[in-house]
């Protein structure tokens, strides 16, 4: 599967108005580079896929969406969710690719891009080991991350639109395959109420906005969060700019919350937006 954004064409536009041949191209959001060919009727690929001219300017054009090379052209990678009535789509940088969800980033990229943006986040709970419970799995770059070292990582999402993005993105093919990563579909509320005590070792909770999934901020989830995690156990809490506005008011309630449900130790981790805490 070939998936391109301007990052990639927009370096063979340029190359073959300077009359070049042939240049190194990545076929999958850079994660590998092949050569390809520059002609009459557009770039071909060492497969024999082609990518013709008119394709190739169409995504150059358009800054904020991923294409897949299909047979008869490129496609859009996009979907809309009957779920959650939200539009997503697979918008590229000049790292990792992140989802747009009805046009807002899932990921920080300003300074930083998304897969940079996970590794700050996963770190905050370093050394991760025995069982992890990621609470949203998007593109699914924090259960791989975790999956690292992690003896087993439960990643929940409520979305099936959301892995229907994700198995178009080349940087997320280990969620689908990792022997250690176990996907769940649903409600993660639902999943941790059936969960048993003192299963997880580590939880990353990286929700949606307050505005968008406030449940997953209440105080009910926080106290069956605190109750999955083991002894000594210990939770990162994505929040957003800890420094912003908003972040301040947001992160206040949280860390109030946190404690009534019986975590310690709350520290705030303003590298990674979020907040770190122990059971």
């Amino acid at each position: 599967m070939i998936v391109l954004s301007w990052v990639q064409v927009e370096p063979a536009l340029a190359a073959v108005e300077a009359g070049e041949g042939a240049i190194p191209m990545s076929p999958d959001l850079n994660r590998t580079t092949v050569e390809v060919r520059l002609g009459e009727v557009g770039i071909t690929f060492p497969g024999g896929e082609r990518l013709g001219w008119e394709d190739a300017r169409r995504i150059v054009e358009t800054k904020n969406r991923c294409y897949r090379l299909a047979e008869g052209g490129i496609e859009e990678i996009q979907a809309f969710s009957e779920v959650t009535n939200w539009a997503r789509s697979l918008m590229p940088t000049e790292g990792a690719p992140t989802m747009l969800v009805s046009g807002v980033p899932m990921h920080r990229i300003s300074g930083v891009d998304p897969h940079q943006d996970t590794l700050l986040k996963v770190r905050t709970l370093k050394p991760i080991h025995g069982a992890v419970l990621d609470t949203a799995t998007g593109l699914g770059y924090t259960a791989i991350e975790a999956s690292r070292t992690a003896e087993r990582v439960v990643t929940v999402e409520i979305d099936p639109a959301a892995l229907e993005i994700a198995r178009y993105n080349p940087w997320s093919a280990e969620l689908f395959d990792h022997p250690r990563i176990e996907q769940v579909v649903g409600d993660v509320f639902d999943v941790v109420e059936d969960t048993a005590d003192g299963v997880f070792s580590c939880v990353i909770h990286d929700p949606p906005m307050f505005s968008l999934a406030g449940d997953l901020y209440s105080g009910e989830f926080y106290r069956e969060l605190h109750r999955i995690l083991r002894q000594r156990g210990r939770l990162f809490h994505y929040v957003g700019d800890l420094d912003s506005k908003s972040g301040h008011g947001v992160v206040k309630g949280v860390v109030r919350r946190l404690q009534e449900a019986g975590f310690s130790r709350i520290q705030r981790r303003p590298e990674a937006f979020g907040v770190v805490a122990s059971k």
